[in-house]
């Protein structure tokens, strides 16, 4: 009689999945509720944006309207800061927060800040680590025992890489946000109270980073537990 073998590592992918589900609701309705407050000196996001830029220096950073709601980005490579539908032309609280967060991006790369240098150099290797992990991994079931295994311990160290690239992704981030917050009070872009309410909407938004460090630690576990060490599941 034949009988069902549960795999106890699905419990950390499911952890893992929660985890971001709760980060991800966390940040859109924290968005939300303070998408609802105009900030006193109604400064669009744009405007904070051009604002926190020149009383930097930076003069060479365009800020562009990009279609969706928190698809608010900086690309160094054309240096454009580019702000989503709920952040370009609004004049609330979280808009502000959300703009200066991608200024803190532009004075790290403009003061050459250490972390920033890092994740630059981990995203070419990052970009290909997951797919080159499970071909590594498929291939290792599939062929012989005698590569099978260094193939399966090839896709897990190419899995390491996408590991260390959200590692270093997280104090980037928050950095990106204390700055922000810096800049909002000294600058008076927003009140006291305010710079307050954006605390908590770069917070939640934080979570979906730390989300996402948890996420793939617990898949790399998960590869390890199941391919590392000389073992073989086909289960995974």
């Amino acid at each position: 009689m034949g009988y069902y073998s549960f795999d106890f590592t699905y419990i950390l992918v499911l952890i893992g999945f929660v985890f971001s589900l709760i980060a991800s609701g966390m940040v859109k309705s924290t968005f939300s509720k303070y998408n609802k407050y105009y900030n006193s000196n109604g400064k669009t996001g744009a405007q904070v944006a051009e604002e926190i830029l020149r009383a930097n220096g930076i003069y060479d950073v365009k800020i562009q309207h990009i279609s969706g709601s928190l698809t608010d980005n900086y690309n160094p490579t054309t240096n454009i800061v580019s702000l989503s539908d709920s952040t370009f032309n609004s004049s609330s609280v979280a808009a502000a927060g959300v703009a200066a967060h991608e200024c803190g991006h532009v004075i790290q790369h403009h003061i050459g800040y250490a972390p920033i240098k890092l994740r630059n150099a981990i995203v070419p290797v990052a970009s290909i680590g997951t797919k080159a992990s499970y071909l590594f991994i498929m291939l290792g079931l599939i062929f012989s025992s005698g590569i099978s295994q260094l193939l399966l311990n090839m896709g897990i160290i190419a899995f390491i890489a996408v590991v260390a690239f959200q590692v270093v992704t997280l104090p980037v981030e928050l950095d990106a946000s204390n700055r922000a917050l810096r800049i909002l009070k000294k600058n008076n872009i927003l009140g006291e109270s305010e710079v307050k309410m954006a605390r908590k909407v770069l917070t939640a938004a934080a979570m979906t980073y730390v989300a996402a460090v948890a996420t793939a630690l617990l898949q790399l576990l998960r590869l390890i537990i199941l391919f590392g060490g000389g073992r073989r599941r086909s289960k995974w």
